[in-house]
């Protein structure tokens, strides 16, 4: 009974083909080629990588990909080198950049309601003291309210053009 390397090469000698061929073909190396066809599987890439040499030189050959590729997971499994069948390497990390682009997601959704929230805190503050103080200044209050101070002469100024303009 042959090995799993020993029917594939056979398979490529029977149909002509060289090791060169295949490469030049799938660009896959003749390293990893060499590995298949003498059973070292712990010379290929592992996981999908490995599922995908075979696929590559089965089909350069002309033989059955499906079918070759079920072959060589029980050849790998009975060497005590199982190759992942269903990729959940690939599954989980692709769940986790997933999930980190949702926590980034939800982390800038939070700065965001914040910012807004300060924004919208700071405008309700000015427009408060805007409102105050020029009711004030038209009541005549506003002087009193806060002692006279050299610096806001220029701002009263302002306030109380602004209020008699209001008035009219």
């Amino acid at each position: 009974m042959s090995t799993f390397g020993e029917e594939l090469r056979s398979q490529r000698l029977s149909r002509g083909i060289a090791l060169e061929q295949i490469t030049a073909v799938t660009k896959i190396s003749q390293r990893h080629l060499l590995a298949l066809e003498q059973d070292s599987f712990r010379q290929l890439p592992g996981g999908i990588l490995s599922k995908g040499i075979v696929r590559g030189y089965a089909g350069a050959v002309g033989l059955d990909e499906h079918d070759w590729t079920d072959r060589f997971l029980k050849a790998s499994f009975a060497a005590g080198q199982p190759v992942e069948g269903d990729g959940s390497g690939w599954t989980e990390f692709a769940s986790n950049v997933g999930k980190e682009r949702m926590e980034r997601h939800v982390a800038m959704e939070q700065r965001m309601r914040w910012i807004g929230a300060i924004v919208l805190l700071l405008v309700a503050v000015v427009t408060t003291y805007l409102t105050v103080r020029i009711y004030g200044v038209r009541a005549g209050w506003w002087d009193t309210f806060l002692p006279f101070h050299p610096s806001t002469i220029k701002t009263d100024a302002v306030v109380t053009h602004a209020a008699a303009h209001l008035k009219h």
